[in-house]
């Protein structure tokens, strides 16, 4: 079995099909992305796999563990971290304060506690010591030390990313769902995703698993490409492969200019 493998999946919303019979699988350290036009469903099948939504039929694998059923808490428990299309960050925190809400499934003393008691001498040494010293490597590595102590509602959109992004590296996932990283970035911003996207693949050697509406990420990026249209699968392969499949073309290419996909806004929460 994959290191990450979904059968048969499907999901309805007051008889309206989300997803129908959704199959594919993930091998360990890949870059495994999924496209589609807004209400395909992809949204849907994030909330599926982390726990939010609970699909009529159809198994969800992970490291050889069943996670249909399981609530969102175990379901990061087993591994599994996720960003979201629209930023979920705490505007009245700091940088380091929101990376490490991220670490409060390895914290015996509790997230709350820990919170209040960050950068206190009577707990120099101690749990939260180390917490932060794991804060420090991920605001490292994402280049993050000019916003380390400022307030993440001041920060630029696209620093306001790489801070989730950060969050989500916090909790040491094995694998990482990414909805939309690149949404309402410039085309400087989304190179630097595209970078540290990478990074994480390639230095912290974390799956992904990636839904992207910026086709050159997709296609420069991922191993393998899935292509969904009203919940069902088009097609699935290399992103060469996909990228020419014609019904590609014609769903989310453009079938005559062969304009990129994404040139409407991102899919909601729910699309059902």
């Amino acid at each position: 079995m994959s290191f990450f493998q979904i059968d048969n999946l499907s999901i309805s919303f007051g008889g309206i099909k989300a997803l129908q019979g959704i199959s594919f699988a993930i091998d360990k350290g890949a870059i495994y992305s999924i496209i589609g036009p807004n209400g395909a469903g992809k949204t849907t099948l994030f909330n599926c796999i982390n726990g939010i939504y609970k699909p009529d039929t159809g198994d969800i694998q992970f490291n050889n563990k069943q996670l249909r059923g399981l609530k969102p808490d175990a379901v990061a428990r087993l591994g599994i971290a996720r960003t979201f299309q629209n930023i979920e960050l705490f505007n009245h925190m700091n940088t380091m304060e929101n990376i490490m809400l991220g670490r409060h499934l390895h914290m015996r003393t509790g997230l709350f506690r820990g919170i209040s008691m960050w950068g206190r001498r009577s707990f120099a040494g101690s749990e939260e010591t180390a917490h932060r010293r794991r804060v420090e490597e991920i605001i490292d590595f994402l280049d993050l030390q000019g916003a380390r102590n400022k307030l993440v509602g001041g920060l630029p959109y696209g620093i306001q990313k790489q801070v989730e992004l950060a969050r989500a590296l916090a909790l040491e996932p094995k694998l990482l769902l990414l909805d939309e990283p690149c949404a309402g970035m410039n085309s400087e911003e989304k190179q630097d995703m595209i970078f540290w996207v990478k990074d994480v693949q390639d230095e912290l050697g974390i799956t992904i698993l990636l839904i992207e509406h910026d086709m050159k990420m997709v296609m420069d990026i991922s191993d393998r490409v899935l292509a969904i249209n009203f919940g069902q699968i088009i097609t699935e392969g290399t992103p060469g492969e996909v990228q020419a499949h014609p019904e590609v073309l014609k769903a989310y290419l453009g079938e005559e200019d062969g304009t990129e996909l994404g040139s409407g806004n991102a899919e909601g929460g729910n699309n059902k």
